[in-house]
């Protein structure tokens, strides 16, 4: 069976404020096209389809457009992330599931295995996993597991430490193959290991929400989400996809989705599919406000972060100028001072000239008048307080 692998899609979400709609509608489109033009019969969504648990209805309504034409021809099986609400985004099972979309939520519960004219289908589904088969009868076991805690799963709290319940949640979802089909783990959680981006909330707080590689079971192909990065994890057929568009200056513009085979022999013809959509996300540095400006228009399709490296801090004049570049989203300036600090004592000195001595060590300047007011009425209060 022809199977797509994807995750991470964070629909909503944006970039110091700018929304990012348009681009998550492109590379969708984009998916669509390498459904079509790869013969794609099952597309594997590892989580974290929205950014939030509560999205904008903008974003609800671009994810049922997009979701409906990656579905025509094929099924798609979708596991909640962390970002997700499992109850909210499985809520529209009844209806998805007649446009060939397979929801799985906090509660892990079967899909619809109900009689359909479709060429990919359900045909078996218990608590954590779902057989399809296509048209041909080829059948693939899908062992799912949503992002994984006791309170999403609607369980007991256990003495168990972490990873001894995430084998435990694995283990209750590939015993069901019973009849040895060829298996997938589709899963969102954080491997030990994995390379984190900026874009990423703390996911593995310390280590304590780390699974081990280990602890994976032995199936196929392991198709992960959580990482935005594109990675190979351990031994094996183990995969992030990562995602789809670049959310952090630190992630690489090497975006794509996985595609291969699952056969009786495993997995055969495994390939990323580059996807091209979206801005660039890039980091420029530059040591004038007229140099910077200047580095901006050459970038006017990418999203740009810029460092400014300054003898003397930025005028209002050069920060309105730079603010006219619409591709500029994150500005960090650093101050340098090419005099040479000399030790002396500054025991007696007012806050005044205290304040006079700093500000003229970091800007080579004396302070203006109203800054200085600013700063020691200021200091001032916190002394009262």
């Amino acid at each position: 069976m022809k199977i797509l692998h994807t995750s991470d899609w964070h629909i909503g979400k944006r970039l110091m404020g700018r929304q990012r709609l348009d681009e998550q509608a492109q590379v969708l489109d984009e998916i669509v096209g390498v459904c079509d033009s790869e013969k794609v019969e099952l597309v594997l969504i590892a989580g974290d389809i929205f950014d939030t648990y509560t999205p904008c209805a903008e974003a609800e309504e671009l994810f049922f457009a997009k979701i409906k034409k990656i579905a025509t021809n094929r099924a798609v099986l979708i596991i909640s992330g962390n970002h997700d609400d499992g109850v909210r985004l499985s809520a529209v099972s009844p209806l998805s599931e007649e446009q060939g979309v397979y929801l799985i939520g906090n509660a892990r519960l079967p899909v619809s295995i109900k009689q359909t004219d479709r060429a990919v289908r359900p045909t078996q589904s218990g608590k954590g996993y779902t057989v399809f088969e296509n048209a041909q009868g080829e059948k693939v076991y899908i062992a799912t597991l949503p992002y994984p805690n006791e309170a999403r799963f609607k369980e007991e709290k256990s003495t168990l430490q972490y990873a001894e319940r995430i084998r435990f949640w694995i283990d209750e979802s590939v015993s069901g193959n019973t009849d040895n089909l060829p298996s997938i783990l589709l899963a969102h959680i954080f491997v030990a290991g994995g390379k984190v981006s900026e874009s990423e909330r703390e996911i593995d707080l310390g280590g304590l929400r780390a699974v081990g590689a280990d602890d994976l079971p032995k199936v196929q192909y392991i198709a992960l989400g959580h990482l935005h990065k594109k990675q190979h994890i351990g031994k094996g057929h183990c995969y992030y996809s990562g995602s789809p568009l670049q959310y952090s200056f630190d992630e690489s513009a090497d975006k794509s989705v996985k595609v291969f085979n699952l056969t009786l022999d495993g997995v055969q013809d495994l390939k990323d599919i580059p996807l091209q959509s979206g801005k660039k996300l890039i980091r420029l540095q530059a040591d004038s406000a007229q140099g910077a400006n200047a580095l901006l228009k050459n970038y006017p399709n990418c999203w740009v972060e810029l460092r400014l490296i300054l003898n003397a801090p930025l005028t209002s004049s050069d920060a309105t100028m730079l603010a006219q570049n619409e591709n500029l989203v994150s500005l960090l300036t650093e101050v340098t001072s090419e005099q040479t600090m000399e030790f002396q004592s500054r025991k007696g000195l007012s806050d005044s000239e205290l304040f006079d001595a700093f500000y003229k060590n970091a800007y080579g300047a004396q302070p203006k008048a109203e800054v200085k007011r600013i700063f020691l009425t200021t200091l001032n209060e916190l002394q009262n307080d």
